[in-house]
């Protein structure tokens, strides 16, 4: 069964003519009706729901009070609708599906049920709030836990640790960590243990508590939550947004420099709702909006299917292989529901790097795979951050490529976890996930690659050898995963260090210059305009504050380099800038041009955006004083 839930100002219907001879139900069932502030269901059923319609009936209804409970209401229109599918069953199952549906809701609900096997003209009005819009597919499975999830019975994975210089371990679900011996613990880092916690024993690290980064992106004053928005969407403050965009240059011209052909696609599409359901996977968020006389559905998505689309029309041609399309997706959309959403961990708008990669077979998508993984976990040295891998095959593939796994866990360097899935859940056969370990040891996955199998197919999209046409293996990639997630790791990184920082290309401020007296104000503002010059986010503390608070003040804006500017600095009695460089401990004497060279050289190839904020730090507002 396909069921797609609208939360609805209101949904009212005129039945018009039968649909067919025989089909169309006429006894206790409404020809016309209207309910407001209610969950519109509109209700596929299909074939595979014959073989138990007991169940199928049983699951629907769990799904529907599931909804009807996040959306605290208890008024359902059920709306027999036809289009959600191309495997429908019979007439006679599907009004027998629709009847007991009802009654199995009739005690608890206020059931309105359209009627089987009219056209009717309906109206739809959609509340348009992020969990409005909600599908589900329904199966005659009997499970022991929610309808539509995982069967119980579903083989579970097998987990195994891989050494970059040989050998593997094998991960009992149950006591992973036990069953390691003492050679293979000292060769597994500490985040890598809580990896395997997570992932393969289940455990989550600190379950409920709030990770150290939400309240230091307040803190600091890089992002917040906008309460005017739906909870779950972020506002960025200018030392966050400068972050942020640094990030995104940084992974564009990374992208740009291995081969990816930036493109751009549309935030919204048109489609039907048949297109939905088949390319469930790719898609995001969802809005969709019914008209009487004109059923369409507008969609919010990431952006693999403007990428796909954009590859479908495409003519390629074997030597263009690989070709590699990329997209910075800045509105990219995830169905997290209230009290999922976790400061930049967890959002329900974000920024994904994008790149989609055709290759000509499974041979070029492997070593592709393998480059485009060596690329991301090498983003982790310019971050200042520790990724830990894991790689995710199918049985089939691995048992085909055990040995190409393994050289692929030798280029890494590093010991990987590996999942092998007993059948292909997903649309990809092999992948590889990158996670960052939070300060409560749970997992912040960050770049991701994979190959997938058939969405190539799903999408027409083919690459033409001179003879015969074929469907190309696709690889997803993101080369640093979310950019709020980055953020997230980068915090969390800071949090655990015993003197926090950024990187200094990262750092809002890069230098700054603490004048004594008001007479010194004007040579540390040329100095800082001779490092804007230079390329280096540098300001001056010029306010009416003692020296001690100011230094103060510098510390808790985590400046990679200050310095205190007197009269010994601007008369030249001293032989240059007492500097202290955030985590020495201690202060270096330096020229000012040696001040130059060290930040660039910190700074080295990566992106040197200009200030967003005031040279004064005077002038600096209080983004969160309320």
């Amino acid at each position: 069964m396909r069921l797609l839930f609208v939360h609805s100002d209101h949904l009212e219907f005129e039945t018009t003519t039968e649909a067919g001879a025989g089909l169309a139900e006429t006894e206790d069932v409404p020809m016309e009706g209207r309910m407001e502030d209610c969950v519109t269901a509109f209700v596929s059923v299909e074939r595979e729901d014959e073989t138990d319609l007991d169940a199928v009936v049983e699951n629907a209804a769990d799904e529907l009070r599931d909804v009807t409970g996040q959306l605290n209401t208890r008024k359902v229109v059920l709306y027999p609708y036809a289009h959600l599918s191309d495997d429908l069953a019979s007439p006679d199952s599907a009004k027998t599906v629709l009847r007991d549906l009802q009654s199995e809701l009739d005690a608890d609900y206020d059931v309105l049920r359209a009627p089987f096997g009219w056209y009717k003209s309906f109206e739809v009005s959609c509340k348009g709030h992020p969990l409005s819009e909600l599908s589900r597919h329904v199966t005659p499975d009997r499970t022991d836990g929610d309808a539509g999830s995982e069967t119980a019975d579903r083989a579970p994975s097998e987990w195994k640790l891989l050494f970059p210089e040989g050998g593997t371990a094998a991960l009992p679900e149950r006591s992973a960590l036990e069953a390691l011996d003492d050679e293979d613990v000292d060769r597994v880092s500490d985040d890598m243990r809580a990896l395997v916690a997570d992932e393969v024993e289940g455990k989550t690290a600190n379950e409920g508590d709030e990770p150290p980064h939400v309240e230091l992106m307040r803190e600091k004053e890089l992002v917040g939550y906008d309460e005017l928005s739906d909870v779950g969407n972020l506002r960025w403050y200018p030392r966050g947004k400068l972050v942020r965009d640094s990030l995104m240059e940084y992974v564009n011209d990374l992208a740009v420099e291995y081969g990816g052909m930036p493109v751009e696609t549309p935030v919204m599409y048109d489609l039907g709702v048949r297109a939905v359901r088949d390319h469930a996977d790719e898609f995001g968020e969802r809005q969709y909006r019914f008209e009487s006389g004109d059923r369409r559905m507008m969609l919010r998505f990431a952006a693999c299917f403007g990428q796909f689309s954009i590859m479908r029309d495409m003519h390629v041609s074997e030597n263009d292989l690989p070709l590699r399309i990329y997209e910075m997706s800045t509105y990219s959309f995830r169905r997290e529901q209230r009290g999922e959403v976790m400061g930049l961990k967890r959002q329900r708008a974000f920024t994904m790097p994008d790149m989609h990669t055709a290759t000509r077979d499974v041979e070029q998508a492997k070593e592709e795979l393998r480059a485009q993984a060596k690329l991301a976990l090498g983003t982790s040295e310019d971050l200042g951050l520790n990724y830990e891998p894991v790689v995710r095959t199918t049985r089939r593939f691995y048992e085909e490529n055990e040995a190409w796994v393994e050289s692929l866990v030798e280029d890494l360097g590093k010991p990987a976890l590996l999942e092998i899935l007993p059948e292909r859940r997903h649309y990809w056969s092999a992948k590889v996930d990158f996670a960052a370990i939070d300060r409560l040891g749970r997992p912040i996955e960050n770049p991701t690659v994979q190959i997938d199998v058939e969405s190539a197919e799903r999408f027409d999209i083919t690459y033409d050898t001179g003879e015969e046409s074929h469907h190309p293996p696709i690889l997803h990639y993101s080369p640093s995963g979310g950019i709020e997630r980055v953020l997230a790791a980068l915090l969390e990184t800071a949090a655990g260090r015993e003197t926090p920082r950024l990187p200094t290309w990262l750092s809002p401020t890069q230098v700054r210059f603490v004048p004594v007296g008001e007479e010194h104000v004007d040579y540390c503002d040329a100095l800082a305009d001779d490092l804007k010059s230079a390329g280096v986010r540098a300001d001056v503390d010029e306010r009416e504050e003692s020296v001690g608070k100011r230094i103060a003040r510098a510390e808790t804006d985590w400046v990679p380099y200050y310095a205190v500017v007197g009269d010994r600095e601007t008369e030249g009695d001293s032989e240059g800038l007492k500097v202290n460089v955030r985590g020495e401990g201690e202060e270096r004497e330096m020229e000012f041009e040696e001040l130059r060279a060290t930040v660039l050289e910190d700074v080295g190839y990566l992106p040197k955006k200009r200030r967003y904020l005031p040279k004064h730090v005077s002038n600096h507002p209080h983004f969160t004083g309320r």
